[in-house]
C-alpha cells in the first residue's frame, strides 16, 4: 500500500514542481502570453472553451477509434493469412514497410484528392488506419511465430491441418503480442487522427487538430495549449484504458 502511495505521489509531486517553476519563470522573465502562456493562464483559457474543446475531442476520439477498429479487423485478417501462406508474408512485407515509414503528412494530399473535396473525414480515417496498422500486424505476425515449438511438433506428429495449428495453437499463443500491438496502435491511432486532420484541413469535424489551427491563426497561445492538454489528457486515458484491458485478459489467458 506505502509503495502504490508512493508511485502516485511522485510523479504528481514532480509535475506539481514543473508547473511552479514554469509560472514562476514567466512571470519573472516577463514573457508575453503570445510566447508562451503561463499554467494558470492555460487552466482559464480551459475553463472557458471546455465545452467547445470536450465536443472537439469527442469527434478526434470517435475518428481515433474508428480507425483503431478498422485497422486492427484488417492487420488481424492480414496476419492470419500471411499465417497460412509464408511466401505471401514475403511477398506482403516490403509493402507494409514502406506504408509504415512514409510519412503521413506526405501522402495525406493525395488521399483528401482520393476522399473527395467534400468528404474530408474520409481521408482522416484511412490516414489514421494506416498510422495504425503496423504495430498491430507486427504483434499479430510476431505472435504466430511465438508458438512453443515442441507443441508444434506434437501437432504435426496427430496429423493437424496448418489451419488447426493457426486456430488451436498459433493464435492462442499470439494473444499477448497482439494485446501489445493493440496497446501501442491505440496510441498511434489518436496521433494519426490528429496529424490527418490538420494535413487535410478537416474543417466540418472540427476536432481538436482544427481547435489548435484555429487558435494559431489567431494568435491564442492560450487556446492552443488548452487543445494540447486535452489532447495529453486524452491520449493517457486511452492508454490507461488499453493498458488495464491487456492486465485483465493476460490474467484470463495465463489462467486457460
Amino acid at each position: 500500500m506505502k509503495d502504490r502511495l508512493i508511485s502516485i505521489l511522485a510523479p504528481a509531486l514532480l509535475l506539481a514542481l514543473l508547473l511552479t517553476g514554469w509560472e514562476l519563470a514567466c512571470h519573472l522573465l516577463s514573457v508575453k502570453t503570445a510566447i508562451l502562456p503561463t499554467p494558470w493562464r492555460i487552466a482559464v483559457a480551459s475553463g472557458e472553451n471546455l465545452p467547445s474543446l470536450l465536443s472537439s475531442a469527442w469527434r478526434t476520439l470517435a475518428t481515433a477509434l474508428t480507425a483503431l477498429v478498422l485497422a486492427s479487423a484488417i492487420a488481424c485478417g492480414s496476419a492470419l493469412v500471411v499465417g497460412l501462406i509464408p511466401l505471401l508474408e514475403r511477398a506482403v512485407q516490403p509493402i507494409v514497410t514502406t506504408l509504415q515509414v512514409t510519412p503521413v503528412i506526405a501522402i495525406a494530399p493525395l488521399f483528401v484528392i482520393w476522399a473527395g473535396l467534400e468528404h474530408p473525414q474520409r481521408a482522416v480515417v484511412a490516414l489514421a488506419v494506416i498510422v495504425a496498422f503496423f504495430p498491430i500486424y507486427s504483434g499479430a505476425v510476431a505472435g504466430l511465430k511465438a508458438a512453443d515449438p515442441d507443441l508444434m511438433r506434437l501437432f504435426d506428429v496427430y496429423g493437424a491441418s496448418p489451419l488447426q495449428k493457426l486456430l488451436r495453437l498459433r493464435l492462442p499463443s499470439a494473444v499477448p503480442h497482439l494485446l501489445e500491438g493493440h496497446k501501442v496502435g491505440a496510441g498511434l491511432a489518436l496521433v494519426g487522427a490528429v496529424v490527418a486532420e490538420w494535413v487535410a484541413g478537416a474543417g466540418s469535424a472540427q476536432g481538436l487538430a482544427w481547435r489548435i489551427l484555429v487558435a494559431e491563426q489567431r494568435s491564442q497561445t492560450a487556446k492552443m495549449f488548452a487543445a494540447l492538454l486535452v489532447l495529453a489528457l486524452m491520449g493517457a486515458g486511452l492508454y490507461g484504458l488499453m493498458q488495464l484491458a491487456e492486465r485483465v485478459m493476460l490474467r484470463q489467458w495465463r489462467g486457460r
